[in-house]
C-alpha cells in the first residue's frame, strides 16, 4: 500500500483587522493660492504628512501588542544571547530558527554597533551588502537592516529579529486593502473635509495597515541583548 498523508490546518484562522493611522492636515488657502509656484505647497505639506504616518506606521508594525512582530513569534523561535552582546555565535543560532530562505536582520542601529565590536574584538569582521545602492552590514550574507523602532530598555537591552519575508515564501508578509475610496498610495487615502470659517482648508489622511506571520519558522527573535 502507498503510504497516507493529509495536510494540517486550522478550522478557525486568525482574522487581522487593518489597524489605521490618521492625521488631519490643515493649510490656509492664502498658501495654497499665492505660494504654489514653483512648488505645490499642499502637494509639499501632504509629502510631510504621510513620511510622518509611514513612520507611526512602521512603529506599529514592530511594537502593536496585537500584530507587531516583536509579539507575534513562536516561543520557540525566541532565543537568548549567551552572554549578554551580540555576538556572531548568537547570531548563527538566530540563523538557525530561520533556516530556511532567511530575508534579513532587523536590528537597533547600536544593536548593529554592539554586533560590529563583539566581532572585531574576535577578529571577525562582518561582510557588507549592496541593497537598492545602499551598504548595508551582513552576517553570512543577510543583509543587517537598522530599526530604530526596535525599543530599547532601561537596562540597555534590545532585541534582533531574523525575517523571511514574502508570501511565496511563507514568510512574514504586510497586509493592506487597495482601491479605497480617495486613494492617494496604496492603502493611503486623502479626503478633503472642506475649509472652515477662517479659511483653512483640511484633510484626513489615513493609512491602513497590518502584518502577519504566515508561519512560525518565518520569525526568530534573540533577547536580551546588551548594548
Amino acid at each position: 500500500d502507498l503510504p497516507g498523508t493529509f495536510v494540517d490546518y486550522e478550522t478557525g484562522p486568525r482574522e487581522y483587522q487593518l489597524s489605521v493611522a490618521q492625521t488631519v492636515l490643515r493649510v490656509h488657502t492664502r498658501i495654497a493660492d499665492l505660494y504654489n509656484d514653483p512648488m505645490n505647497q499642499v502637494e509639499q505639506q501632504l509629502r510631510l504628512t504621510i513620511e510622518a504616518l509611514r513612520e507611526r506606521q512602521e512603529h506599529e508594525l514592530v511594537n502593536n501588542t496585537d500584530f507587531g512582530l516583536l509579539h507575534n513569534a513562536d516561543l520557540k523561535q525566541r532565543i537568548h544571547t549567551r552572554t549578554g552582546p551580540p555576538t556572531p555565535d548568537d547570531l548563527d543560532e538566530l540563523l538557525a530558527t530561520v533556516w530556511k530562505e532567511p530575508s534579513f536582520f532587523l536590528a537597533h542601529p547600536q544593536a548593529i554597533a554592539a554586533f560590529g565590536r563583539q566581532a572585531t574584538s574576535r577578529g571577525v569582521y562582518p561582510s557588507s551588502i549592496d541593497v537598492g545602492g545602499h551598504h548595508l552590514p551582513a552576517w553570512r550574507g543577510v543583509p543587517i537592516f537598522p530599526c530604530g523602532k526596535i525599543p530599547i530598555s532601561e537596562a540597555r537591552t534590545t532585541s534582533i529579529m531574523l525575517i523571511r519575508a514574502g508570501e511565496e515564501k511563507q514568510g512574514v508578509v504586510g497586509l493592506h486593502q487597495t482601491g479605497i475610496p480617495d486613494e492617494y498610495q496604496p492603502s493611503l487615502s486623502v479626503r478633503f473635509m472642506g475649509i472652515n470659517e477662517k479659511a483653512i482648508m483640511s484633510y484626513l489622511v489615513s493609512a491602513y495597515y497590518s502584518a502577519a506571520v504566515l508561519v512560525p519558522d518565518a520569525l526568530g527573535i534573540l533577547e536580551n541583548v546588551e548594548v
